[in-house]
């Protein structure tokens, strides 16, 4: 004859859920430092470098448009991109600056 032993269910390894809600705290710890710090960081140094913005200084745009700021406005900058051509570009589209103008090179050297 078969005999049929009862089986109980082992206890959860890793102590439950108190140990899963540490477990998850630290990922989420873990996922804030590695990954929403640095952006942060960098949009704080983009915002900074939009508002040091003025007329003169030579910038790129997300599309990979190089010009030179001819006016600042609130929400826009008015670019030449060439010598008889000029476009208004949001300022969230400025990617970088490429050259400081003159006086603000003589100010910093």
């Amino acid at each position: 004859m078969i005999k049929m032993i009862a089986q109980t269910a082992a206890p959860a390894p890793g102590g439950g859920f108190p140990v899963q809600l540490i477990v998850m705290a630290l990922m989420l710890g873990g996922l804030y430092f590695l990954m929403i710090a640095p952006q942060r960081k960098k949009q704080k140094e983009h915002e900074k470098m939009l508002g040091t913005l003025q007329s003169g200084d030579e910038i790129i745009t997300t599309g990979g448009i190089y010009g030179v700021i001819t006016n600042v406005k609130d929400d826009r900058f008015v670019v030449r991109v060439s010598d008889n051509t000029k476009i208004e570009v949001g300022k969230g589209f400025i990617t970088a600056a490429t050259k400081k103008t003159d006086s603000e090179e003589k100010k910093s050297s």
